[in-house]
């Protein structure tokens, strides 16, 4: 890969991260203070003693904290708090061992208006776990070989969490990137956002990419780099009726489940998915049922099963429209149960069964000659012959995977 993609890949990121921002990101600190002491303890009582307003740099080198250590500090909508490296400097935070969590934030009180950015996590427990926090953001972390889950905010209610530009791997233990909110709705993560994030290598008894727990609401998952999973990429639960949760432009490849799995309320569009053990997309009841559900101009490859909706019969508000989804050796559409009352319209198939009346696609290599059946090619830009222009206009989206313009009526993820 030339120097200069990668310079426009970075380039194009940092444009838009500010689409993914709290609004209070760009406010000025009222005071710097610089941390020069490489030490664990003198990290935790510098942290302790910040107040609104302030900024900690932190001095290049590895802060190892040993003691459990719970972050207590908050900032305000005007004065934040930021918790950063130096100018350039690499910082690194650990344990010696796994009897605890690197960093819990919130777990005795609330905490809000808090940043943390370009601080590397790892060994201990979990990497970082957010507990009663609300406006905190968490950007451009390196958080891996932990001995439980990267990220976890599964111990309180959560609002407004800013999960953005991170790079999550190698967790230990159940083996989630992120693991947000609790079963049962038992704990509720809302109106938060989760951008931007590179995950992979989530291995341990479970490693989801990024999962969302039945009951949490109102959250955008959005343009996540998600590969090499155990569990699915992305999991997401219901809201219980509350507002839906939007799930959008994210790529997903190479899971040994399901590579994307949703069991409703939600908006799941202009994603492309490729290389599911089981499906390539999901959806079925779990902890609620399977309803107000559209699946909107994806792109979905799989070897098996391309679509499965195990609970789709009968159901409230599921629609499925403008879609491109192929199976090589399985169905592209999989109903078990049946489909009846489903919205299906413009989706373009390709493998075994009954069709549903959708329009048929040639071949992989025909219409998607970027894209590879193992996920090692992922670029879903459709070939100008490929019968795609199909898309059904009450679902037509006006953008594309990559924010482009749709100017045709191109089923998919990419326009051409």
């Amino acid at each position: 890969m030339c120097r200069f993609f990668i310079a426009l890949c970075l380039l194009t990121q940092v444009v838009r991260a500010g689409v993914y921002e709290p609004d209070w990101a760009s406010i000025t600190p009222r005071r710097v203070i610089r941390l020069s002491d490489v030490d664990g303890a003198a990290l935790v009582a510098a942290v302790a003693a910040l107040k609104p307003g302030e900024c900690l740099e932190l001095a290049a080198g590895t802060y190892t904290v040993d003691s459990f250590w719970n972050v207590q500090v908050s900032g305000t909508a005007e004065a934040p708090i930021k918790i950063q490296p130096a100018d350039g400097a690499r910082v690194v935070i650990t344990r010696s061992d796994a009897q605890q969590n690197i960093i819990n934030v919130g777990q005795s009180a609330p905490v809000s208006h808090l940043v943390f950015r370009g601080i590397e996590f790892t060994g201990g427990s979990h990497g970082m776990r957010l507990g009663h926090c609300s406006d905190v953001w968490v950007d451009q972390c390196h958080i891996h070989h932990t001995g439980g889950p990267c990220i976890t905010a599964n111990s309180a209610d959560t609002r407004r969490l800013f999960l953005t530009r991170n790079h999550l791997h190698d967790g230990g233990g159940h083996g989630e990137g992120m693991y947000l909110g609790g079963n049962e709705a038992s704990v509720i993560m809302s109106e938060s956002v989760i951008a931007l994030n590179h995950v992979h290598d989530c291995a341990g008894s479970q490693g989801d990419g990024i999962e969302v727990k039945q009951g949490s609401w109102g959250n955008l998952i959005a343009e996540n780099h998600i590969h090499d999973t155990q569990y699915p990429c992305i999991t997401v639960y219901g809201t219980g009726g509350k507002p839906v949760n939007m799930i959008e432009r994210n790529l997903c490849y190479r899971s040994a489940d399901n590579v994307m799995q949703v069991q409703g309320e939600a908006v799941v569009r202009n994603n492309i998915l490729i290389a599911g053990k089981n499906a390539g997309f999901s959806s079925m009841d779990h902890q609620g049922k399977t309803l107000n559900l559209q699946v909107i101009h994806n792109t979905i490859i799989n070897t098996g099963h391309a679509f499965s909706g195990r609970s789709w019969n009968g159901r409230e508000g599921l629609i499925l429209a403008n879609n491109i989804v192929y199976s090589r050796d399985a169905n592209a559409l999989h109903f078990p149960n049946g489909s009846e009352g489903a919205n299906l319209a413009g989706n373009v198939v390709l493998g075994a069964g009954d069709k549903h009346r959708q329009t048929v696609g040639r071949s992989l290599e025909q219409d998607l000659p970027d894209l590879s059946w193992d996920g090692a090619k992922h670029d879903a830009k459709p070939s100008s012959t490929a019968p795609f222009a199909q898309a059904e206009g009450s679902h037509l989206q006006a953008t594309d995977f990559h924010g482009m313009p749709r100017s045709q009526p191109i089923s998919g993820a990419v326009t051409r």
